[in-house]
């Protein structure tokens, strides 16, 4: 990329960072984004700043009791690795005056990440920090005031000098506030503040669940302060009543994104009715390759041989995995099936042991074994009942399906490089991306996706894996789907897998030369600069 000095320097703004499997700061895709972004950003030696908050309790711990449903805990962690800046900023919260204390992850460098920590000796808001995601009402409210006007307050006190602000989500959009009240303060009209502020924010918006865009009523925000002296009229000019994150983050912002090329359709038709929106662009996401690419695989590309061996010796690895952690042993030679994504009820996870006639057989025979990972939100039921219903089939097909508890880094590493096939299948257009399938396809496990997130872009049916379905929607997609993926899975992987290798083998290699650049982190960072920081 270009000298630094002729970029612009972003502070970005994220509720969750999923650096590595030690580090507790994430709960999914999100967070695991935000991380592959700092990496990207230390690799391309851009000036680049992570805000976010030291999460005491991280998210849910989430395992499997005795009577096969899960259950969450929350224990407390400790980082050595976290230096202190000395730095100590406040915020005032429902009246009180709560500090946080700003630790640095300076691993990378030149793209730092800035950890705000309430969880403080005598501090009346010692809680705010403690779970990520733990809460709602006011809980999360207090939580966003810190990253917001506490992340900001934490910049000038550092000293950083901040060209773009950059919310990956809504739940950073106080931070704007918090720019307003700085003009505000310096004798600018609140209506000169909100332009000011609107030319240096940009915004990222990623669920098109409606449930996942956050509302706040206007009489809680006032109550917490997070109006942060802002009037009535003023909020609702910002955020709408009640106030929604992600409508006053487009009010406030210059640029904004979706995060694939079809996900940019979705937001643009769900967010249309915002007057004063910017253009919702499609900045495709990307992984980091350090991160998820096992070396092994393209070291030996070349060689259809050495290919093949390196795959099956990553995938005897994730067998060994398998077995110490659920005492399961797999059959190296039988396909091998990966499904691993947070369960909520869109995503369909249990969706293949639909209809038991069709897929009872391949289990039972052991010519199909699928490993599942996922967590549900400590709130949904829905979704706890999934996970039990995977763990069903687990305790039915004993030799065959597999269900990881506590779904982490170190699982979705393992996953996405040792099975044979990556199973994906939201109702679309649902999924806003679909990171895992990105990093299967680099090591040359192939996707087995609805046309959904970014699959869209990248698949070429039997070439470098496979969809189902065709894209439909509507009101009998799940029977639609259903039939597709029984269809596409029996007539084209199974005997691709078993009856013809040197076909399989050449389908790797084109999932990962169609994937290792074009959905890979640096091009998504390059983007960014280009597409979203360097605009005007």
């Amino acid at each position: 990329m270009k000298s630094t000095k002729t970029l612009p320097r972003v502070a970005y703004f994220c509720m969750e960072y999923g650096l590595h499997q030690e580090f507790h700061l994430y709960a999914g895709g999100l967070g695991i984004l935000a991380g592959d972004h700092l990496k990207a950003a230390h690799d391309a030696e851009v000036p680049l700043i992570g805000i976010g908050l030291l999460w005491k309790q991280g998210y849910t711990r989430q395992l499997i009791g005795e009577d096969g449903r899960p259950y969450d805990s929350y224990p407390m962690y400790d980082y050595e690795f976290l230096k202190d800046t000395g730095v100590t900023v406040k915020v005032k919260i429902r009246g009180a005056e709560i500090a946080a204390k700003v630790w640095k992850v300076d691993k990378y460098g030149n793209a730092p990440l800035y950890l705000l920590d309430t969880f403080l000796p005598d501090n009346p808001g010692k809680w705010i920090t403690g779970q990520l995601y733990g809460w709602f009402g006011e809980e999360r409210v207090a939580q966003e005031m810190i990253l917001g006007i506490g992340g900001i307050r934490a910049l000038r006190a550092l000293g950083h000098q901040i060209d773009v602000y950059h919310f990956n989500e809504g739940h950073a959009v106080l931070a704007a506030l918090e720019l307003i009240r700085e003009k505000m303060e310096t004798g600018y009209s609140f209506t000169k503040a909100y332009d000011l502020t609107k030319a240096e924010v940009v915004f990222t918006t990623h669920t098109p669940i409606k449930a996942g865009n956050e509302e706040h009523s206007l009489e809680t925000l006032l109550y917490m302060g997070a109006n942060n002296g802002l009037t009535l009229d003023q909020m609702v000019k910002i955020g709408g009543v009640p106030f929604n994150m992600t409508v006053a983050s487009l009010h406030l912002s210059r640029g904004a994104n979706a995060v694939a090329q079809l996900h940019g359709l979705t937001a643009r038709k769900m967010w249309n009715h915002v007057e004063g929106a910017p253009p919702i662009i499609a900045i495709t996401n990307g992984v980091h390759q350090g991160t998820w690419a096992d070396p092994r695989i393209k070291t030996n590309m070349d060689d259809n041989t050495a290919l093949w061996n390196a795959h099956l010796e990553i995938k005897k690895e994730c067998i060994e995995f398998v077995k110490e952690r659920t005492g399961v042993e797999l059959d190296p030679n039988a396909l091998l099936i990966g499904f691993a994504r947070r369960a909520a009820p869109y995503k369909r996870s249990d969706f293949i042991f639909t209809d038991t006639e069709i897929i009872e057989p391949l289990l039972k025979e052991g010519k199909v074994q699928i490993i599942f990972s996922g967590k549900a939100h400590p709130m949904d039921d829905t979704g706890k009942a999934i996970v039990a219903n995977l763990v069903k089939m687990m305790k039915k097909y004993p030799n065959s399906v597999v269900f990881l508890e506590n779904y982490d880094i170190s699982i979705g590493r393992m996953l996405t490089r040792g099975t044979d096939v990556w199973l994906n299948n939201p109702r679309r257009p649902l999924e806003a991306s679909g990171t895992s399938g990105m990093k299967a396809a680099m090591n040359g496990i192939l996707n087995l996706s609805t046309l959904d997130g970014w699959w869209p872009e990248a698949c070429e049916h039997s070439v470098n894996g496979w969809q189902f379905g065709d894209g439909f929607e509507g009101e009998e997609q799940d029977e639609h789907d259903l039939k597709e993926l029984y269809k596409v899975l029996l007539e084209e992987v199974i005997p691709t897998y078993y009856d013809n290798r040197t076909k399989w083998i050449k389908m790797m290699r084109a999932s990962i030369n169609s994937t290792f650049e074009q959905f890979s982190a640096m091009r998504m960072i390059k983007e960014y600069y280009a597409l979203l920081y360097s605009g005007e």
